[in-house]
């Protein structure tokens, strides 16, 4: 064995150097199994996926290979939350154990910076806001923008998320003025893309990689080239994000922005040289005209859109709209053309509103066959799309730079990374993990699948009621909330309901909230009542400090991402099978796709996406060792139909509860194991 794979090997042993750094490491062969096989493809070359159970510690195995091999590493995770904690908490603490004085540095993306240019526009500019509430927040940010050295707006987490002041202090890509900017040397971002270039580790998160890869402007298509090893960590999410940005997308909600700043620098630098004011109404009224052409369809909805109208639209109505709204763009082109030169501002904007008609005329025609399109409706704006069905061409052309054929494109082997890592706690229900190698274009990769080291039949138990209400209907709303009622009432809370339909997610929330008013031992606490950190950190606390116990409500983000460990989580409910929606265009599309080759939709599409959203939501309940709780499966479908058995094949080995009796007494079980620890603690 050679001196590489002999120092990643022992690392991980009980008395290497993660073990006398931290006291509570304990050596798990799944762990160790996973880096070695890392190391392997990174002195071998070629592509892994991992599949690692929870508890797992995939984050060290990968980073632990990747580090002592030498070369230079590019990591990219599903959420930011994920990309700061690597940055911030796990390559700090590892560089130090393992001695190595390595280069690091985090890129995220343009949204994610202060942009100078822009806060001293939102300052002096004729566009200024008079808000008092605004302008007390921005003289916030002008604070901090004195004080910080990177410019990252997670710094300032004081100021919400959704504060209307972000727009005002970021920069896009449409208005970003790049070169010729005032403030373009000392620009955030660039000062960060100029770290990455130079770095030896770089993190970064996959909603920019596939970006920056389509319009190559923040440092990550110039990085590939450099880097040796590429690992995708959260890689679930890879398909998913991937064809947002391989396709084209254009919305009421851009163009009303652009006709804003329209008339903003329009009226800044070529004031009295064109009717402004009355193209930017002009468009702005087109663009609600278009929303009111989409007619009352509910927010979420998408609407299939084969051929020059989406369906269910009033042809002349929507075809008029839409025609009305590119005339109304290209009137306010014609006249920024007379005075483009004036400004650079006016020059980018001139390019923005060129590639914003550009992608409008895209959607006056038919899709191609390969494409699937659709228009997505919101409460206030509509988002028309068009994408491929998978990111599998652009994953073996892009990035593993195949030919069509399969086989080595004609470049420059020195100049692309050796090795590629894939890995996540949920990549599929077989041995081959196709259902993430498959639309992702990596059949031909290596896959390993590690277990998690919990025991699941001793920390864990699953409950399908046997009598209960057909899903969807309001019956079984009802019935679910009523049987987290009673549940919660045992365990002082400790409960989290995972609905798989916003419809859902507000009938199981008012139901329980009507049953436990604001003078109740319980509190309930309902997604869309308040921001999503905030609900989290209020369930997490519980009863300590004299709060109540939380019961929380919650569906889409909810089911992923969320870290609840030790008993202030015990209880999760899942309201039904998450089976995506028939009639979703895009899940349609994969369907049509997958028949027209003589293959079982239901089967090869259907089962899997539900088996691993099902694995994803039941992995919130056991994080650690000590862990213990019960998942409840309110879906007879579960044990009635014969598929049912790939489905419970596919979630953590939990021992099962088959009478309501078994049941109750699981968690009378949890509460007076709960009350004993806590006895004996105190004494």
């Amino acid at each position: 064995m050679s001196d590489y794979f002999s120092a990643v090997r022992a690392a991980f042993s009980a008395d290497g150097l993660i073990a006398r750094a931290q006291p509570y490491f304990r050596p798990r062969a799944g762990q160790t199994e996973m880096a070695m096989a890392v190391a392997e493809t990174i002195d071998h070359g070629g592509v892994l996926v991992v599949e690692a159970g929870t508890g797992v510690g995939k984050t060290y195995s990968y980073l632990v290979p990747a580090l002592l091999s030498g070369q230079r590493v590019l990591i990219s995770t599903a959420t930011k939350a994920l990309q700061d904690q690597l940055f911030s908490r796990d390559l700090p603490s590892l560089t130090r154990m393992l001695g190595l004085p390595l280069r690091m540095a985090q890129l995220k993306g343009r949204p994610s910076y202060l942009c100078q240019h822009h806060l001293a526009q939102a300052r002096q500019g004729r566009g200024a806001p008079r808000d008092p509430q605004l302008l007390r927040t921005l003289a916030q940010v002008e604070e901090w923008a004195k004080l910080t050295r990177t410019g990252d707006l997670a710094e300032l987490s004081s100021v919400g998320e959704d504060s209307p002041v972000w727009p005002l202090v970021t920069s896009t890509r449409d208005n970003c003025l790049g070169s010729a900017c005032p403030q373009f040397e000392p620009c955030h971002l660039n000062v960060a893309r100029r770290a990455a270039l130079d770095a030896d580790v770089v993190v970064v998160n996959h909603h920019l990689f596939f970006a920056d890869l389509e319009v190559r402007e923040s440092g990550v298509a110039q990085l590939l080239p450099s880097v040796g090893v590429v690992v995708f960590d959260e890689a679930h999410q890879l398909n998913e994000t991937g064809i947002q940005f391989a396709g084209t997308l254009i919305g009421t909600a851009q163009l009303q922005g652009y006709a804003r700043d329209f008339l903003a620098q329009a009226l800044e630098h070529a004031r009295g040289m064109g009717d402004w004011m009355q193209l930017s109404a002009d468009l702005e009224r087109c663009v609600r005209d278009l929303r009111l052409a989409a007619g009352r369809s509910a927010a979420g909805t998408r609407l299939r859109w084969l051929g020059r109208v989406p369906d269910g639209l009033d042809a002349l109505a929507w075809r008029g709209a839409f025609s009305a709204l590119g005339q109304a763009l290209h009137a306010a082109l014609v006249a920024l053309g007379n005075v483009e030169e004036m400004a650079a501002e006016l020059r980018q904007l001139y390019a923005r509103g060129e590639a914003l008609l550009g992608r409008l005329a895209l959607f006056g025609k038919t899709s191609s066959d390969d494409c699937v399109r659709w228009l997505d409706i919101g409460s206030r704006h509509l988002r028309m799309i068009e994408s491929p069905l998978s990111i599998a061409r652009i994953v073996r052309t892009r990035l593993l730079q195949e030919d069509e054929t399969g086989g080595e494109a004609p470049v420059d082997a020195s100049r692309r990374p050796g090795a590629w890592i894939f890995t996540s706690a949920t990549l599929g229900d077989d041995d081959d993990l196709s259902w993430f190698t498959e639309p992702c274009g990596l059949r031909d990769a290596r896959v390993l699948r590690v277990d998690s080291p919990f025991d699941y039949a001793q920390q864990a138990a699953v409950y399908v009621p046997q009598e209960f209400p057909v899903p969807g209907t309001p019956a079984h709303s009802a019935e679910v909330a009523a049987l987290v009622q009673r549940s919660a009432e045992v365990l002082g809370g400790r409960t989290l309901v995972l609905t798989t339909t916003t419809k859902a997610l507000q009938a199981i929330g008012a139901a329980l909230q009507a049953q436990f008013g604001l003078f109740s031992d319980l509190e309930v606490l309902v997604q869309g009542q308040a921001p999503k950190q905030v609900l989290l950190e209020r369930f997490r606390a519980g009863r300590q400090g004299g709060g109540r116990g939380c019961i929380l409500v919650a569906s889409a983000t909810f089911w992923e991402g969320v870290d609840m460990p030790g008993d202030a989580l015990e209880l999760v409910v899942i309201d039904k099978l998450p089976f995506p929606p028939p009639d979703d265009p895009l899940v349609e599309a994969r369907s049509q796709q997958l028949e027209a080759v003589g293959r079982n939709a239901f089967r090869d599409y259907m089962l899997p996406e539900a088996a691993m959203a099902l694995k994803q939501g039941a992995g919130r309940l056991i994080r650690r060792e000590t862990d213990q709780g019960v998942l409840v499966i309110t879906d007879t479908r579960l044990v009635s139909k014969p598929y049912g058995r790939r489905l419970l094949a596919a979630l953590p080995p939990m021992r099962r509860l088959h009478a309501p009796a078994d049941y109750d007494a699981a968690l009378a079980a949890l509460a007076l194991t709960r009350t004993s620890t806590r006895d004996s603690t105190s004494s």
